[in-house]
């Protein structure tokens, strides 16, 4: 029996800084999912600032935060997406086209590809390339 779209990821929310729509979010991951074809479980974590700096300085040696991280699982489990939620709220205000919530689907869009394997630093834009497709196809 295969597994339903959404009980093949879990969002969490780890920061209290800013609201987040989790309805919006998992309605959003649960159109994704089928659409890149994801077999395997991850999570959306969430995160502070702060946070995000730590796992930034301890996994990639940049001591500031970030505005996403993704961590590959292994074969039964695709891995986590971190998203810190101020550096995304941020992003947006200093923007005149995107939401908070947008950007926040934007995060995880990007995320998501990484797991999948995609390396926009290395792939001569192919990544790049499906992102910008998807952002058009879901507006985000």
């Amino acid at each position: 029996m295969e597994p339903r779209v959404k009980d093949q990821f879990l969002v969490i929310n780890k920061q209290r800084k800013h609201v987040v729509d989790h309805d919006g979010l998992r309605r959003f991951l649960g159109s994704l999912v089928p659409v890149l074809g994801v077999q395997r479980a991850f999570s959306v974590v969430l995160v502070t600032d702060e946070k995000m700096r730590c796992l930034n300085r301890d996994y990639r040696g940049f001591d500031k935060p970030t505005d996403v991280l993704s961590f590959r699982g292994d074969a039964g489990y695709l891995g986590d997406i971190l998203i810190s939620s101020e550096t995304a709220y941020n992003q947006s205000r200093k923007s005149s086209t995107i939401s908070f919530e947008t950007n926040v689907r934007r995060l995880v869009l990007h995320g998501l590809l990484h797991l999948m394997g995609y390396d926009h630093e290395t792939d001569n834009g192919e990544m790049r390339a499906i992102e910008r497709r998807l952002r058009r196809k879901f507006q985000c």
